[in-house]
């Protein structure tokens, strides 16, 4: 019966899936080749992303969600229904309970799409649940106490930072800037000083390899492949880690801002708590170099990184699902339309 309660961490760039008893089971980009000739799907995650950059004209690869929310419906249905079916086998006899994390800030029209989408593909039942507080669960902050407790979840499409108690969200803010846009901000660096175009994962292998919030002490460097703007020819130049922090600065700022403007807004009982504990962070932006010491500088907050900080709305959403009657009433309804 367990196999039937699933928690989906549905990302901008990656799609994590937990099952109650199992842990996360599944973890692949969202990304899906469509057929321009007939749209049919060609195919998902992992074989997907291994044609980006690299596909005919009668292939297109997209990321069916952006920032946070679904941009393509029927291709996003159809990503859902693969991992689910992957996760659950073919024959459903029993369809599984489906709990997904959306960010904090989403519309009434977003979170239906995304009920709608998880249902038809395949779940029996489906709840949504706000990212920060997905985030926190995962990340096993004791968020049911009356105590202020405060999460920066840095992802793909979205930055949210909110401060959680009594299992609700007080204060939250979120910016539309994630990981994508520091890949693109590198990208664009490279393109302007070096006339090199690159993929976006290329872009994504640099911030990963080399990328840090603050300038190191001993720089990092990498050898990039791309296509010289100037000459059309493929061409190799060295990047710096500095280059990097340089590159992508202006986006850590509005990073630092939004969780900024979540400190300014939280209750003076709460901010007190704050201060105290520190703020966790969640998701694949935290794992930059330097990321939770910039923020603590800025803010003046202590800041630490939770453990497994990609699987934290994943399985935060199937403990939620676990423990759905205890949440119920802290999780956003979804308007019948």
């Amino acid at each position: 019966m367990f196999e039937r309660q699933i928690g989906i961490d549905l990302g901008t760039v990656n799609v994590l899936v937990y099952v109650r008893g199992k842990g996360i089971v599944l973890n692949e980009p969202s990304v899906v080749a469509v057929s321009t000739v007939d749209g049919k799907i060609m195919a998902i995650g992992n074989d997907a992303r291994a044609m980006l950059g690299r596909t005919p004209e009668t292939i297109e690869v997209r990321r069916p969600m952006k920032d946070g929310v679904i941009a393509d419906y029927l291709v996003t249905e159809a990503m859902l229904r693969y991992f689910i079916t992957k996760v659950c086998g073919r024959l459903q006899i029993l369809k599984p309970d489906v709990m997904i994390g959306v960010p904090s800030g989403v519309t009434s029209v977003e979170s239906r799409a995304v009920h709608d989408a998880a249902i038809q593909a395949g779940a029996r039942a489906a709840y949504l649940i706000p990212v920060p507080l997905a985030a926190a669960i995962g990340a096993q902050v004791p968020i049911a106490q009356p105590s202020g407790n405060m999460i920066v979840d840095i992802g793909g499409g979205v930055t949210e930072a909110a401060v959680i108690s009594l299992n609700g969200i007080v204060v939250s803010a979120s910016t539309r800037i994630g990981g994508n846009r520091l890949d693109d901000a590198i990208a664009a660096y490279i393109k302007r000083k070096y006339n090199l175009i690159i993929g976006e994962r290329t872009a994504e292998e640099v911030k990963i390899q080399i990328g840090s919030a603050m300038p190191l002490e001993n720089e990092l460097t990498m050898e990039v492949r791309g296509r010289d703007q100037v000459a059309g020819l493929p061409k190799t130049i060295t990047v710096t880690s500095s280059e990097v922090t340089e590159a992508i600065a202006e986006n850590i700022a509005a990073i630092v801002t939004t969780v900024r403007e979540a400190l300014e807004k939280t209750p003076p009982e709460l901010a007190s708590d704050v201060i105290d504990k520190g703020m966790v962070m969640t998701g694949g932006g935290a794992l930059l170099r330097y990321i939770d010491t910039l923020l603590t500088r800025e803010t003046g907050v202590p800041c630490s990184v939770a453990e497994n900080p990609l699987e934290c709305v994943a399985v935060g959403a199937g403990l939620a699902l676990e423990h759905y009657d205890i949440l119920r009433k802290s999780l956003p309804p979804i308007s019948k339309s």
